[in-house]
């Protein structure tokens, strides 16, 4: 062997070596279940929350006096001192069967649901209030996909500088190694992002995974008892990534230039009682995203002893590892938009987020016609009533179906005796 390779391939095996001893160390000796979220209140008159030994997840003791400003529950002052330091954080969680069960959609407080590719749906989480009390689970939030351009526009309502995690996404790329870029410039999401200003020193809001150290992000093939493809296998950590957040400088507060971000954030209305109505209007809501694609077809069931939806998917209740329970929503809308499918060579997708258009709010059993319209990226999304008043929400977890115009939405009446 030539001796000016000699060096060259010792320190490519020592680097090896250390990587594979570092991979090991990591996997070991952060375990997946452990409680996550270490707290430091500033407060001396806010008592501290216990952790449950069985499940990891914070017990908040106290009255519940304080609203969340993204679906108007009540929490303590406990839980407000957490999530007051911080921004919303949005997760893209994708829904392939082979995902499935996901983590972390039930603490999120707003999912919306649009699809991704080829009749196959993704999630983007919006974690803010009900994630303060922490999970099982380390990594807490998966499987984590690729970037959309449509749910950069979603996210952008949360913060001039929105925390936006996911793995890579759709970018300009090549039909073929070494060609020209054949991605539709509109379904550019890496492009975007960076256009956003999201990558910049001071407003680095992107939490691409790519950018992300094992300790925030890492692949767990096992996770579920079954192994899972390479794809179906990325988790993240909520507290890891709020706190990748603070240190670049986003906190509750943007500090390159001492922005609030809610400055021009609004909150929509929960002034809606939690009660059922009587009788029930619709007690089952089904539908598909694209026809033909049942594992995606939905199915929502009111359940009325808690007074919320429950999740199915392809017939089977959707059910969140975390905690092992079944999916709900207080609150379910069905936001019809305009669908541009396979714009590209790559087959990418455009739903017009941004706009107007007619829709359906399903709560307390009931159904209501509603409209909804978003003047521009940044802008709140604004659902109204037939008569153009602005909607009230039930408190709680808010679901929004993204369909294509003129899907069919079926629902039931519950058989009378």
């Amino acid at each position: 062997m030539n001796p000016k390779i000699i060096p060259i391939v010792r320190f490519f095996g020592l680097f090896l070596l250390i990587a594979g001893i570092s991979y090991f160390l990591f996997d070991r000796l952060i375990p997946a279940r452990k409680p996550l979220i270490s707290i430091n209140l500033t407060s001396k008159t806010t008592p501290t929350p216990t952790t449950s030994k069985k499940t990891g997840v914070l017990n908040f003791e106290g009255p519940k006096t304080e609203t969340c400003p993204l679906t108007g529950e009540l929490y303590t002052k406990a839980e407000k001192d957490l999530w007051s330091i911080k921004r919303p954080l949005t997760v893209v969680i994708e829904n392939h069967a082979d995902s499935r069960p996901q983590s972390g959609l039930q603490n999120a407080d707003i999912v919306y649901e649009a699809v991704a590719e080829g009749g196959i749906t993704r999630f983007l989480a919006v974690y803010y209030c009900a994630a303060q009390k922490g999970a099982p689970n380390r990594y807490d939030v998966g499987p984590v996909r690729s970037a959309r351009t449509y749910f950069l526009d979603l996210a952008a309502e949360y913060s001039d500088y929105p925390l936006y995690t996911h793995v890579g996404g759709a970018n300009c790329s090549a039909a073929t190694p070494g060609g020209p870029c054949t991605t539709n410039r509109k379904a550019q999401a890496i492009e975007q992002i960076a256009s956003y200003g999201w990558n910049n020193k001071g407003t680095w809001s992107d939490l691409s995974q790519f950018s992300l150290s094992y300790k925030v992000c890492r692949r767990e093939p096992e996770r579920t008892g079954e192994v899972r493809d390479t794809e179906h296998t990325m988790y993240c950590s909520t507290a890891e990534l709020w706190q990748t957040a603070a240190s670049r400088g986003l906190t509750n507060i943007t500090e390159i230039n001492k922005s609030s971000w809610d400055k021009n954030f609004r909150s929509w209305n929960f002034k809606q009682k939690d009660e059922s109505v009587s009788p029930v209007v619709a007690n089952t809501i089904s539908f598909d995203f694209w026809p033909g694609y049942q594992d995606y077809a939905v199915t929502w069931t009111y359940n009325s002893s808690a007074n919320n939806y429950l999740r199915q998917n392809g017939g089977k209740n959707l059910i969140d590892f975390n905690d092992d329970q079944t999916l709900s929503a207080k609150n379910l809308i069905i936001q019809f938009v305009k669908e541009s499918r396979s714009i590209d060579e790559h087959g990418h997708n455009l739903y017009e987020v941004v706009g107007s258009g007619s829709g359906i709010l399903f709560q307390n059993g009931n159904k209501l016609d509603i409209t909804w319209s978003k003047l521009g990226r940044t802008s709140r999304t604004v659902f109204k009533n037939a008569s153009g008043k602005e909607i009230n929400f039930v408190p709680g977890n808010v679901w929004i179906e993204i369909l294509p115009k003129n899907n069919t939405i079926s629902y039931e009446n519950p058989k009378q005796s």
